[in-house]
């Protein structure tokens, strides 16, 4: 597919480098010298949902279109909330392919927010400083990319596969317990001292970050 990829964008007059796996297509994506980043979500190494995540975390505004195989509801929301610009499922005509091209350069670099607030917390992509309120909270990388995630989500369940593949990547092998071991520590910093829940768990299915509800 990449094969023919190059080859139909090169002949609508377009400058194509390609990448075969996540790591590559990460560091060719951090030069930001590209109008557009087309990004299959299943890439060994780093999958296309954690190279955008990881671009949008560097304020990189490169328009991006995820390709994938995969099209519930869920996985297009979530490659959406962690910055691409469009989606395109498999098998898809090439001449819509060229259409979203052509609709990405029209509208340019993507206004991504400085500043992410979701139930009284707010976590700063440019710094990666976040707080609850005037507290500053302490995360490790992971716990960071978790919340990040959930913030994203903007209150909206965000299920354990995705949160698994968006912070580890397809092929890595991680365990259920090891997602649920970060997240209690990830709610510990967020509630400590007697704050009031904001990191839900929803049985069954994720986690979401929302306020008390009344």
């Amino acid at each position: 597919m990449a094969d023919l990829l190059r080859q139909g964008l090169s002949e609508d007059g377009h400058a194509v480098t390609v990448a075969l796996d996540g790591r590559d297509g990460l560091a060719i994506g951090e030069t930001g010298e590209f109008d557009l980043l087309i990004l299959d979500v299943m890439l060994p190494g780093i999958t296309g949902f954690e190279i955008s995540r990881r671009l949008r975390a560097r304020r990189d505004r490169t328009p991006i279109l995820m390709l994938t195989a995969r099209d519930a509801p869920s996985d297009i929301v979530q490659g959406l909330d962690i910055g691409a610009d469009d989606y395109l499922t498999k098998p898809f005509s090439f001449d819509v392919l060229l259409a979203r091209v052509r609709a990405a350069g029209r509208r340019g670099p993507s206004e991504q927010p400085v500043v992410l607030e979701t139930a009284g917390v707010t976590l700063h992509l440019g710094t990666r400083d976040v707080r609850r309120g005037a507290r500053r909270i302490e995360l490790t990388r992971t716990e960071y990319a978790i919340l990040e995630m959930l913030m994203r989500a903007a209150g909206r369940v965000v299920t354990r596969d995705s949160l698994i593949e968006g912070i580890w990547g397809g092929d890595a092998e991680i365990e259920s317990n090891t997602l649920d071991a970060f997240v209690r520590l990830l709610r510990g910093k967020l509630e400590a001292a007697g704050e009031s829940r904001v990191l839900r768990t929803v049985r069954g299915v994720g986690y979401c970050l929302r306020a008390e509800e009344s």
